[in-house]
């Protein structure tokens, strides 16, 4: 029972209250608060129920104040396609005076409980996800502690719940198409990112809306999945440019598999875009270098970063953010690597 002040008011409670309440050690409660792992799930919700219940204020110390960093967060960061985000993300952050810690998981798409048990004893303003998430056990325990986290998507898979910043990734395969049909061609083929992956899933579907829109039918025996890496777009380029009636266009998941299509096609002997035409996708600085420079669906990573940081940092500041997910637009940038398919004979 919650006691009465001489006011007649309800009294503040306490860790005693709660554990009382529930019939566990004052010690629980305690590790409940300060997000420890070695609870019971079961414990720790009847303990958050009871908390709730009273409106239990949590006392932050001196010792528990936020740090002035933002920690970043990737699977794994060996690619220009990272680089592009963390520049966004430096450049927010530089603007409003906070500290920058970039930390990857050895290419796991989850965090250990112990490593996430370290950054709350860290108290970061708050968590950056890039390509990797949290499980609602561990998204409770940073908003037990106050720590936002916002997730940097391109694959469109995010919880609801979690704030995310991702890019159109339908549009982005829909334009692609559009492009290439557009020049006449007609036998196109698509080497797209892993087949589990939303994200390419998503540019499929929109490549194939703009088949459907032209009253054509895309060729699924063109379809290959690769990893969005050169490699990729290396080992299926030879492939679908050995078929006996080979494609006249490739569109390829990602800039680097792009790359990887433009080596296989130099070492066929074709010329491009005389006798292939190339479309990536990510809009990677290299690509405006490449040889040909490469047409390319423009995915704003570096925006997407930056509003995503702009968004942890209001979450930090205890504002209300308008919307939990913001999808940036996507855009073609044509270069020199498509032209219409050569005459047939």
């Amino acid at each position: 029972m919650t006691s009465t002040d001489p006011a007649g008011g309800q009294r503040a409670a306490t860790i005693a209250t709660i554990a009382s309440e529930v019939g566990v050690s004052v010690a629980t409660v305690s590790k409940v608060l300060n997000g420890r792992a070695d609870v019971a799930d079961e414990t720790r919700a009847r303990v958050e129920a009871s908390l709730e219940r009273h409106r239990y204020r949590r006392r932050s110390r001196r010792t528990n104040e936020p740090s002035n960093q933002v920690h970043l967060v990737f699977h794994e960061f060996d690619s220009a396609w990272a680089m592009e985000i963390i520049r966004g993300v430096e450049e927010a952050v530089t603007a409003a005076g906070i500290e920058l810690v970039l930390t990857q998981l050895g290419g796991v798409h989850r965090p250990q409980d112990t490593w996430l048990d370290l950054i709350v004893g860290r108290r970061p303003l708050g968590v950056l996800l890039v390509q990797c998430g949290l499980a609602e056990a561990q998204q409770e325990k940073l908003r037990r502690q106050r720590v936002p986290f916002v997730a940097v998507d391109t694959d469109s898979a995010t919880p609801a719940a979690v704030p995310t910043v991702g890019s159109n990734n339908w549009n982005g395969g829909l334009i692609a198409a559009r492009h290439l049909l557009e020049l006449g061609h007609r036998r196109i083929a698509v080497i797209a990112g892993p087949e589990d992956l939303l994200c390419s899933r998503a540019r499929l579907a929109g490549f194939s809306s703009a088949h459907d829109e032209a009253g054509l039918t895309m060729d699924l025996g063109l379809v290959r999945h690769g990893n969005f890496y050169l490699d990729a777009g290396y080992r299926h380029g030879m492939e679908l440019l050995q078929l006996p009636d080979p494609p006249t266009a490739i569109f390829a998941g990602s800039d680097a598999q792009a790359m990887g299509v433009l080596r296989a096609a130099r070492q066929l002997g074709l010329r491009l875009p005389d006798d292939l035409s190339v479309v990536g996708y990510d809009n990677l600085p290299v690509a405006a270098w490449m040889e040909p420079a490469l047409t390319t669906v423009h995915q704003p990573l570096h925006d997407m970063a930056a509003t995503a940081t702009r968004m942890l940092l209001d979450l930090a500041a205890g504002a209300d953010v308008p919307t939990k997910r913001i999808d940036l637009g996507t855009e073609l940038v044509v270069r020199e690597s498509t032209a219409p398919p050569k005459p047939g004979p």
